[in-house]
């Protein structure tokens, strides 16, 4: 079975956020084993310098992907954009070269560090828009969810 970890930086704080997941997770259950990763985010204000709190927020990164072995997508505004369906044929193509587990890796309110984004095996945008880090969780997980149901055939994709 296909392992997917979802490495985030924060954490969920609105309710309808978490049930929103909490619904995904339970239809991708008989499909995927998942796993949520949250880590802490870098406290900031408008004197911040953003360049050093996404440098140790990712250095925070580092650590829990030098533990794990799979293949890294980090999600990135200038990534690559796919259809649903050729979402789906990328999940299939990974599984049929024997990609076993896949870690996404969501950052922070300021992004990924670039040191992160080298590091990935695929760079992933969901959209040309900007979405809340928390928000993007929700819709990656529709969207994994969404390319079970093309994979297996199912009426959820029109």
């Amino acid at each position: 079975m296909l392992k997917i970890t979802i490495l985030t930086v924060g954490k969920l704080k609105e309710r309808y956020w978490a049930e929103a997941e909490a619904e995904y997770i339970k239809r991708l259950s008989s499909d995927i084993q998942l796993e949520f990763k949250e880590l802490k985010e870098e406290a900031f204000d408008k004197k911040s310098n953003v360049e050093i709190i996404k440098e140790k927020e990712a250095e925070k990164i580092k650590k829990v992907l030098e533990k794990k072995e799979g293949y890294i997508v980090a999600l990135n505004g200038t990534g690559k954009q796919f259809s649903s369906t050729n979402f789906a044929k990328h999940l299939v193509n990974l599984t049929n070269n024997q990609i076993s587990h896949i870690i996404f890796v969501i950052g922070g309110p300021l992004g990924l560090d670039k040191s992160i984004v080298k590091l990935a095996d695929l760079q992933l945008s969901l959209s040309n828009l900007t979405f809340p880090h928390q928000m993007v969780r929700t819709i990656l997980l529709e969207q994994i969810y969404r390319a079970f149901t093309i994979i297996k055939g199912k009426q959820y994709h029109y």
